[in-house]
């Protein structure tokens, strides 16, 4: 009997709404602010989430498209094709690259011979190219990253703000039972679960976007490789066809 009585008094004691607008009612205006960080911090990668996705899939779909139509027009000697290929699939990764070799290499076409050093300027345009090429695909990413490096410590921040709220409510209400902390430490847990659920799908989302930009530039240096081959093979037969 004593023991259901003392059960029925903690019930009493730690009675707390866990409904998203009791809990947010319950918190102090610190812990306020951490939970609106938190969720524009989430806004925030769940915006760079989307936008990369849709990114990363227009460039996949149109370098699919792009990569035999280019081929074609380069075994046919045709680079002016070439280069309209390129300008029509202007969110292929690797018609950005393509295409800025292309017209580097097109630019020396009026002389009777192509150097070395015109090879080289070709190469470096290519270069150039597929460095901006990454930057722009690795654009918000690396924020992806520091949110789901610190939105845990954010969190932890509103759970060590829970805690002395807790204790301060043990202090103010001179009661040491359940009931006068079960504020507090409803609001230390919701900061940290908020924390965590902002952190960890950032994180999955940066190694897969890292992995993916790590695919795009294997293909990009590929691509680049190929093309200087392919000014290389076309110059050499410019010098046989002269002589």
């Amino acid at each position: 009997m004593h023991v259901q009585l003392w059960a029925l008094y903690l019930l009493q004691e730690t009675t707390v709404q866990w409904d998203p607008v009791h809990l947010w009612l319950q918190m102090g205006t610190l812990a306020k602010c951490v939970v609106i960080g938190l969720f524009i911090m989430s806004a925030y990668s769940i915006g760079v989430m989307i936008d990369r996705l849709m990114a990363y899939s227009a460039a996949r779909k149109q370098s699919r498209q792009f990569a035999p139509a280019v081929a074609g027009a380069l075994r046919e000697g045709k680079l002016d094709e070439a280069v309209k290929i390129a300008d029509r699939f202007k969110r292929s990764h690797l018609a950005k690259v393509v295409v800025a070799g292309l017209q580097e290499f097109q630019a020396h076409q009026t002389s009777s011979e192509i150097s070395g050093e015109e090879i080289e300027a070709s190469k470096r345009a290519l270069e150039r190219a597929e460095a901006i090429v990454h930057a722009e695909l690795k654009r918000g990413v690396s924020g992806l990253a520091t949110i789901g490096s610190t939105a845990p410590f954010v969190g932890l921040f509103g759970t060590v703000v829970g805690i002395i709220n807790a204790f301060s409510s043990i202090s103010t209400e001179k009661s040491t039972g359940l009931g006068a902390v079960a504020g507090g430490i409803s609001e230390a847990l919701v900061t940290t679960a908020i924390g965590l659920f902002v952190a960890i799908p950032a994180v999955w989302m940066y190694n897969f976007f890292t992995n993916k930009i790590e695919a795009f530039d294997v293909e990009m240096g590929n691509s680049s490789s190929e093309l200087i081959d392919y000014f290389l093979k076309r110059s050499q037969r410019g010098v046989g066809a002269r002589k």
